[in-house]
């Protein structure tokens, strides 16, 4: 299960990266969007594309920080793979989206639910960031595992926007909704299942780390 988990999430990953370079790199810009959507994003171009492909090397990246045998084998690259990760992926693509969000299709609901993803992503990067700096292993760990799920937002909402279709709501009123379901329900597994079994699976944190969780 670990496994197929592991593999489930290389494809979902790199299949919206690949989406998003093949859709943003080679078409022109917005012809997958809305049409209001297009307007938005011809009008605020270097935001969009910033976003985009920052937001790629956080996705591409992001599964292998996850392998333990990579981490404890390969230190440096698992260091500068992070830095990329935290520094291009997380901090451009947090600060590019937060911009976009302001312009979102849906009005002041989708505005608020991209602009707090934003925030919430820097912010988990940051704690990710200042954790490690600090040598606490587990409060990083529990930082990046919150971070990653909201990189995976761009996964969610891959998969809800379709669905939403085939089930016949209307584009106007499952966008504002999905500004908000793409991401939620990813920080609350995060927090809920995985940050609640990291204990177990890397051994418990000594006495000192442990008032060092990040909580």
């Amino acid at each position: 299960m670990k496994r197929f988990g592991i593999c489930a999430l290389f494809f979902l990953a790199f299949g919206v990266a690949g989406y998003a370079v093949f859709a943003y790199g080679f078409l022109p810009l917005g012809s997958l969007v809305h049409p209001d959507m297009k307007v938005s994003f011809a009008a605020h171009k270097v935001g969009i594309y910033a976003h985009i492909f920052a937001s790629v090397v956080a996705i591409t990246l992001g599964p292998f920080q996850f392998i333990a045998g990579l981490r404890q084998r390969f230190v440096r690259v698992h260091r500068w793979m992070g830095r990329a990760y935290l520094g291009i992926g997380v901090l451009v693509g947090g600060c590019a989206g937060l911009y976009m969000a302001t312009f979102a299709f849906g009005g002041l609901v989708s505005k608020l639910g991209f602009s707090l993803l934003a925030v919430l992503w820097l912010y988990t990067g940051l704690r990710a960031f200042l954790a490690i700096r600090r040598r606490d292993l587990i409060a990083h760990r529990r930082w990046m595992v919150r971070n990653f799920s909201l990189t995976l937002a761009a996964v969610t909402l891959r998969i809800l926007l379709p669905i939403s279709g085939i089930a016949g709501i209307p584009f106007e009123l499952a966008y504002p909704a999905i500004a908000w379901l793409c991401w939620v329900p990813n920080l609350l597994v995060a927090e809920l299942f995985f940050n609640r079994a990291l204990p177990f699976l890397t051994g418990r944190p000594s006495a000192a780390a442990a008032t060092r969780t990040g909580r």
